[in-house]
């Protein structure tokens, strides 16, 4: 500094005050050296203005002499002063030398960088924002991090009310601060993150993309630390937050807090299941996102998979009405559940794998009081099922969801039952065969659960804790319909599985929607019916569609109905077994059954023949053929019977086929058949039937009389307690009506052919 010409245009009497040790003398040099700068501003000399910054920052400011370095710094203030306005021009150079300061050693020479700062400052105001960060970093950890009389607590309130600022500087401000205080050891802001963490997801939406990444990488850091002090976090108080930004229209606030919500699940287990409903109300919109949303919908997913295992049995047993009882949580497990793949960068970690920390548990001594809220959670799941524009996926999730909560607390769920129950009837008209399944699958369980059966039929008990013991199915028979005699084969057959109150509501609300639905009876209805034979006892549900039809007024429908059970009955593999114990009639059951399906069979004359068939009763069936010749044969009648010769050349009519081998024993099926024979005209279904039984050997041994008394089977001397004069009468009986609603649909019809005319 000994060359007045390497400091020009500072001159030597400055240039010794600046240096000097007390203040009062650079204090006059820097006035010096603010009237010098004036005059370069007044000359607009931009050159000169910047020649002394240079000289100040490099030979002054970032000396090696504390003396010097003091008078640099009141220099750089002296010539913000004198710049005003147009410092802003010069910011980066009065700034980056002030800030180095903030480094130093000497906590004196700290406190003259922030007095030299502040006056640069407040000059430029505004002008300074762009160069926010550096300012903020270099403040704030230099003023928190070496100071123990931080007021944490007063600050939160001042920044939970600024948090909510639209200011993107604001927001650069808030972000910083939380970074910052996150940073220092001695500080827990993760106590106070309920009441900030609302905000963060507020600004996490910023336009601007370096906010955004800003906050990003603060939530992260948040949710770090909560992995590794899951004991310490207030899960409860931000589940409802994360609810609420989980629907976000957002794409990164919807993941962010979704992935959140992944880990409050797993973390704090059973805590979070008076939140069920709202989390359920967040999560199953996300099941049907398609692959433009697929790490949201994978991680969703697993939310919804989570919150599932933490619904136990033990939820049953606790009364909503009472106060919630004390149960150990229990920790969930990470190992099955799919992770999505990382989409963000930074300290956020979408793929969520937090191997590394430890699944919050409770000791043996701890307990959580928690009670599933049922009730909210129902609403939920109803409404999304409800919701014919929820896509397929949230659907079965949704029908997954009950049918877990009817496994684990069937209790309290029949008592939603009756408000279920319509909704989950009109599910079977679902466009996906594997929502039908999903919805079967519960309605099965529905009508087989002993939680569901009561004395009256009409629901779950609400006043008694104690489950009502199953009872068999009962098909009540019709006063005055039956003879005493034939009152038997209405009974319920003792060794079938029991059924609860439901099951028979079940099969009447079933018969009415294929009533009213036609389409779903065709295009579903053997399908439907197919899978609640695997689901439920076969012989239940045929014996309870047999019962309801044969009261039904709709005598078309009725017919239509017995068609397709007939048709499921005799080519279904899953109807094998049943089909078997029709097939000989050894025991009363098989009996009883037969003599049940054969009333309501009665609607379609056809249907009839073919189930004689199937139970070996070839001369009822002879009988029934013979009675042929009274009804209105229709195209439609010739169709069926047209159906049948081709069903008895099937593999289900093996046995039959080959008892035409043995004809004394058989004389009425080899009658039967020509007598199916005589119905069909000249058609393919004629010339096959009329090959079969072109083939059966000795033809003279048919000709036998009413009277003649073939040798009996066991079959026969099984069955010789059916009264298959009465089964005769009740078809003709049926018949008749089906004849008088057809000539009343005619007339109908015929009436309103003259309106028309007229």
């Amino acid at each position: 500094m000994n060359a007045e010409r390497d400091l020009s245009p500072l001159t030597p009497g400055v240039v010794r005050a600046l240096t000097d040790k007390l203040y009062e003398k650079r204090k006059v040099a820097a006035l010096e050296i603010e009237k010098l700068v004036r005059e370069f501003v007044a000359q607009n000399n931009t050159s000169q203005i910047k020649h002394v910054i240079q000289i100040l920052s490099q030979e002054f400011a970032l000396s090696q002499h504390p003396h010097s370095r003091k008078g640099g710094l009141i220099g750089l203030a002296a010539c913000s002063i004198a710049l005003g306005k147009d410092s802003g021009l010069y910011l980066k150079e009065l700034i980056e030398p002030v800030l180095t300061c903030f480094n130093d050693a000497d906590s004196r020479l700290r406190y003259y960088a922030c007095e030299a700062l502040y006056n640069i400052v407040k000059v430029a105001r505004g002008s300074v924002l762009p160069h926010f960060n550096v300012l903020f970093d270099g403040l704030s950890k230099d003023i928190v991090t070496e100071s123990n009389q931080f007021d944490l607590v007063g600050f939160i309130p001042l920044l939970r009310e600024r948090i909510y600022s639209n200011n993107q500087y604001a927001r650069q401000f808030i972000i910083s601060w939380i970074l910052v205080l996150e940073s220092v050891p001695d500080i827990n802001l993760l106590d106070y993150l309920p009441e900030i963490l609302d905000g963060l997801f507020q600004i996490l939406g910023d336009n601007s993309k370096e906010i955004r990444k800003m906050c990003e990488v603060a939530l992260g850091e948040f949710l770090k630390e909560i992995k590794k002090n899951p004991s310490t976090v207030k899960f409860a108080e931000m589940a409802n937050i994360l609810v609420i930004h989980c629907q976000a229209a957002d794409d990164l606030i919807q993941l962010t807090a979704m992935c959140w919500m992944r880990e409050f699940i797993q973390l704090a287990g059973r805590v979070m299941l008076p939140y069920s409903s709202g989390i359920l109300t967040a999560v199953l919109p996300c099941l049907s996102y398609d692959d433009r949303k697929k790490n949201i919908k994978e991680v969703a997913n697993v939310c919804n998979q989570s919150l599932m295992k933490l619904v136990i049995p033990e939820d049953d047993e606790m009364d909503e009405a009472k106060p919630p009882m004390a149960i150990p949580a229990e920790p969930t497990s990470e190992e099955s559940l799919s992770r999505p793949e990382a989409v963000t960068t930074g300290s956020l970690d979408a793929s969520g794998d937090s191997s590394n920390s430890g699944v919050f548990t409770v000791t043996s001594c701890e307990r959580i009081q928690v009670t599933l809220n049922l009730d909210g959670i129902v609403q939920v799941l109803d409404y999304h099922l409800s919701d014919t524009s929820i896509g397929m996926m949230t659907r079965i999730a949704v029908l997954k969801w009950l049918y877990h909560l009817y496994i684990k607390t069937p209790r309290k769920m029949f008592r939603h039952t009756d408000s279920l129950f319509p909704i989950l009837l009109r599910t079977l008209s679902d466009e996906s065969d594997e929502v039908i399944l999903k919805d079967l699958e519960l309605l099965a369980e529905i009508a087989s659960s002993p939680a569901g059966q009561t004395e009256e039929g009409h629901g779950p008990s609400d006043g008694s804790d104690v489950r009502p013991g199953p009872v068999e199915l009962h098909v009540p028979a019709r006063a005055g319909q039956l003879s005493s005699s034939s009152t038997k084969g209405l009974e319920c057959s003792p060794s079938t599985p029991t059924m609860n109150s439901y099951f028979y509501k079940f099969m009447i609300n079933l018969l009415k929607r294929f009533s009213t639905e036609r389409k779903l009876l065709e295009t579903r209805g053997a399908f439907i019916i197919r899978q609640l034979c695997l689901l439920l006892n076969a012989e239940n549900i045929f014996h309870s569609m047999a019962d309801i039809l044969l009261r039904e007024e709709d005598l078309k429908f009725a017919s239509t109905m017995v068609h397709t059970l007939n048709t499921i009955l005799l080519t279904s593999s899953e109807l094998f077994q049943l089909r078997n114990q029709l097939k000989d009639l050894k025991t009363p059951e098989s009996r009883n059954l037969f003599c049940c399906l054969y009333r309501s069979w009665c609607h379609n004359p056809v249907t009839t023949v073919s189930l004689c068939f199937l139970t070996q009763n070839y001369k009822h069936a002879y009988d029934l053929i013979q009675k042929f010749g009274d009804l209105e044969v229709t195209v439609d009648f010739l169709t069926e019977v047209d159906k049948l010769v081709q069903l008895i050349e099937c593999p289900i009519f093996t046995y039959l086929r080959l008892q035409l081998l043995d004809v004394k024993n058989n004389p009425y099926l080899i009658k039967a058949l020509y007598g199916l024979l005589m119905l069909l005209p000249q058609s393919s279904a004629f010339q096959l039937l009329s090959h079969r039984l072109q083939c059966v050997p000795n033809p003279e041994l048919m000709q036998t009389t009413d009277n003649t008394k073939p040798s009996t089977s066991f079959k026969r001397t099984a069955a010789s307690n059916i009264d298959y004069t009465e089964l005769l009468q009740h078809f003709e009986k049926v018949q008749n009506k089906h004849l008088e609603a057809r000539h009343q649909r005619a007339g109908r019809a015929e009436q309103l052919d003259r309106r028309v005319v007229l």
